[in-house]
């Protein structure tokens, strides 16, 4: 079977989250900024769609190479091996982006990169020169991407992004995509035996990615992807993918996991979401202050990604908030609090210096997670 080179994009911040989950899979992988680089086959496309909670997408690498004229990216664009990918029949849009490139005009590096294309596709399949390709088989993202006077030329492979994972029927208002919630959640020591709590829980994406994780449950399992629809995939190699991935859940397993909000509206959200991912018997829901939280249990995690920045215009509120968090959670000792915001001032109204903090990117904006690591746990002869 043919052997690819691929990439799987990230958010600044979680690559090295992309690359650690890749060498679970066994998959050998070199992480950069906003991707991980690693090969494989068909069924590595298969797998890593299905199973990569905190990237964006897998992509085919067609080629690299140096462009600093229009002439020398058009003639290597062509020289490329189109025709192993796209057959004659391929609709094949051109995305573009140039960044400190002497091409930077994206639009013409685009219009070009769809020509050079073209010309090779229209000599491959001997088509005649003034009478236009149909477009009208299966969809092939195609995206140029320069940098510093480099040009990669990339296949998306996943179509809709990896965080539209199918589950999430609504949303509030300043929504946490799901490969960041879940990648919160890789960032924590929690394990499926410990109690998790979300006191800010929203729509309950966090909640739901813990879930998925704690049953090991792979996160692309109920949608499909672009590539499926290629002519040279087979049906075959992504159904005993999913197969495996079936076979690999632990449906059975008894999880500790609790969202609360203060809005009740919230709550029934959360818990339809859950429904539809499977999980409404596995997460609990509950309207609740933050401040109302108490507990005997120990070793637990909370996770929160409170409102923060411009998610809401009264800053006091917010800071309030925060204290609350911290007159609340200083007496679970032993319970691990990460706590996701963009307010560099946030250990001032929680009243505690984080044990760490770890720069993230929730879209375009520059966030913090707070971590205080609580006591280890009481070893049990």
């Amino acid at each position: 079977m043919k052997e690819f080179d691929l990439i799987a994009t990230a958010a600044s911040g979680i690559e090295a989250l992309v690359g650690k989950e890749l060498r679970e899979m066994k998959i050998d992988c070199t992480v950069e900024n906003g991707r991980v680089h690693f090969k494989g086959d068909v069924a590595t496309i298969a797998k890593t769609n299905l199973w990569l909670r905190t990237a964006d997408r897998v992509k085919i690498v067609v080629g690299e190479f140096k462009a600093l004229t229009f002439d020398e990216l058009f003639e290597n664009v062509k020289a490329l091996p189109w025709e192993e990918f796209l057959p004659f029949d391929a609709e094949f849009p051109v995305a573009g982006r140039s960044h400190k490139s002497k091409l930077f005009s994206t639009p013409d590096v685009q219009a070009i990169t769809k020509k050079a294309i073209v010309e090779k596709l229209k000599m491959i399949y001997h088509r005649p020169a003034r009478v236009p390709l149909p477009e009208t088989g299966a969809f092939f993202q195609i995206e140029v991407a320069l940098l510093k006077d480099k040009a990669m030329l990339t296949i998306d492979t996943t179509g809709p992004s990896l965080f539209k994972r199918g589950y999430r029927l609504e949303k509030g208002g300043a929504p946490l995509k799901e490969n960041m919630a879940a990648a919160l959640v890789l960032l924590t020591n929690w394990r499926k035996d410990r109690p998790f709590y979300d006191p800010v829980c929203g729509s309950g994406t966090i909640c739901i990615e813990a879930a998925l994780i704690g049953m090991n449950i792979a996160p692309g399992f109920n949608r499909e992807f672009a590539c499926e629809k290629w002519p040279w995939v087979s049906a075959d190699i992504f159904k005993a993918a999913r197969d495996e991935a079936d076979a690999a859940a632990d449906y059975d397993v008894e999880l500790d996991i609790l969202g609360t909000d203060i809005d009740t509206k919230m709550i029934a959200i959360a818990k339809a979401n859950a429904l539809e991912a499977g999980l409404g018997d596995v997460i609990a829901f509950k309207q609740m202050q933050l401040k109302d939280f108490r507990t005997e249990k120990e070793n637990g995690v909370i996770v929160a990604n409170p409102p923060y920045g411009e998610r809401l215009g009264d800053a006091e509120i917010v800071h309030e908030l925060y204290r609350e968090m911290g007159e609340c959670y200083r007496a679970l000792t032993t319970w691990s609090k990460y706590i996701l915001t963009s307010d560099l001032d946030f250990e001032q109204y929680y009243g505690a210096r984080a044990t760490k903090k770890r720069k993230l990117y929730n879209g375009a904006l520059r966030t913090d997670l707070f971590q205080y690591w609580g006591k280890r746990p009481r070893k049990t002869s």
